[in-house]
């Protein structure tokens, strides 16, 4: 095969990443646009020793899963942000199912029988796959252009408009705007009702104010428009965020679920998991603002004793400034594995709930926590791949992954976000 060549082929199941497998004389193809048991026609994008990736371009035979994409960026060539518009909303639960349990299989070394015993399945969240995503960042390209990226390629696709962005940011004028002296544009539509823009150039925010913008008119809270560019002007840098029965406020630019459900969902099904008892210990560790600290602490009462670990500079001030009215949480500025190693946190403690980053918590992570002997570990995670890595780490230690729920925060895209309970061997 050569790059641009295209082989008709036949896929096979599906693959992390957005792909399917497909086998052209022996050799390995990640087809992207593809569906299980579909005939397509596909056009090599890539060689690499022992595999080559490709785009469907043509289908022969089609999928009863297949849709029409609802986007007419969400093709061959065009925007790279969702992998599964051509995907029935249905089979994209099944599709991340079934990578989700590849994974644990692969890489976490569980059984087939381990693996239908928790039932792994991937719940919907409410609003629909469209108009969800409340923080989107607009790649800016040589000419001014506003848009986002191909897939694995640094080439903007200039668009009209996003429809998986939330309507409030669909609604800004920031595809109609030129943005000369940018790098990027980041957009944020919170759930406290804060519309921001802001524009980056070599790493420096500068909020900007648009003119026309008629999302922010509707939205309470959200900033006033005023006509002309990008201005150093009193826009706000923090945004207000609702969730787990209180108002958040964190910085525009940092960390957030970007699914306007997510963070109640993610809340709900830690509390359920851990079932937290009064007076018991807990650490939050990748603790970010403290959203999952606030809803255990009150649990575990006001006389116990909540840890929040988070390395973040903005993400340890904002969870000191929305936290302290709560006298028993202690926020430690310090890396996860650094606070653990050395010390800064100490054992024993009852309940642990880690939400790494996509690289998971690594093995060194888990010894440790594991050494201090909690009762029960809730592990949030947004990489399946990185989540069964550890997955083997706790099970040669003895535990055992005792749960695990799959929920769709990302619509139309191939992330899923899966929180999954540890227990030790006594329990």
């Amino acid at each position: 095969m050569e790059e641009a060549e295209r082989v008709e082929l036949t896929v096979d199941a599906v693959a992390p990443g957005g792909h399917c497998v497909a086998r052209v004389d022996g050799q390995v193809v990640f087809v992207r646009h593809a569906l299980p048991g579909e005939r397509v026609v596909a056009e090599v994008t890539e060689l690499h020793r022992g595999f080559a990736r490709a785009d469907a371009v043509e289908i022969v035979e089609a999928s009863p899963d297949r849709v029409a994409p609802p986007c007419p960026y969400a093709r061959p060539g065009g925007c790279g942000g969702c992998d599964l518009q051509h995907v029935a909303p249905a089979a994209q639960l099944d599709w991340k199912t079934a990578v989700v349990r590849e994974q644990l299989s692969r890489l976490g070394g569980l059984t087939d029988a381990e693996i239908d015993a928790l039932r792994v399945t991937v719940a919907p969240l409410p609003g629909g796959p469209l108009g969800w995503r409340s923080r989107v960042r607009y790649a800016v390209d040589a000419t001014g252009r506003a848009g986002l990226l191909k897939h694995r390629s640094h080439e903007v696709v200039p668009i009209d408009r996003c429809l998986i962005a939330h309507p409030a940011i669909q609604a800004l004028p920031v595809l109609g705007q030129n943005w000369p002296a940018a790098d990027a544009v980041a957009t944020v539509a919170s759930t406290g009702g804060d519309v921001v823009v802001t524009a980056l150039a070599d790493g420096t925010p500068t909020p900007v104010d648009l003119p026309g913008g008629p999302a922010t008119t509707d939205l309470p809270g959200a900033p006033a428009v005023a006509p002309g560019g990008p201005t150093a002007g009193d826009a706000p840098a923090t945004v207000r965020e609702v969730a787990a029965g209180r108002d958040w406020t964190v910085p525009a630019g940092g960390f957030w679920q970007v699914h306007p459900a997510a963070a109640d969902t993610l809340v709900d099904a830690v509390l359920d998991l851990l079932d937290p008892r009064p007076g018991e210990s807990v650490w939050d560790l990748y603790g970010g603002a403290g959203l999952f600290a606030a809803a255990l602490a009150a649990r575990v009462g006001p006389d116990a004793r909540v840890t929040v670990v988070e390395s973040a500079a903005e993400g340890v001030a904002a969870a000191r400034r929305n936290l302290a009215d709560l006298s028993r949480v202690e926020v430690v500025a310090a890396r996860v594995e650094t606070a653990l190693a050395r010390r800064r946190i100490t054992g024993p403690v009852d309940l642990v709930v880690l939400d790494p980053p996509r690289t998971g918590a690594g093995a060194a992570v888990v010894r440790d926590m594991i050494a201090a002997t909690p009762r029960a570990i809730a592990y949030v995670a947004c990489d399946p791949a990185a989540f069964a890595r550890d997955v083997r780490t706790f099970g040669r230690a003895g535990w055992r992954l005792a749960a695990l729920r799959g929920y769709d925060l990302f619509p139309m895209t191939r992330h899923v976000e899966l929180v999954g309970l540890f227990l030790p061997p006594a329990r």
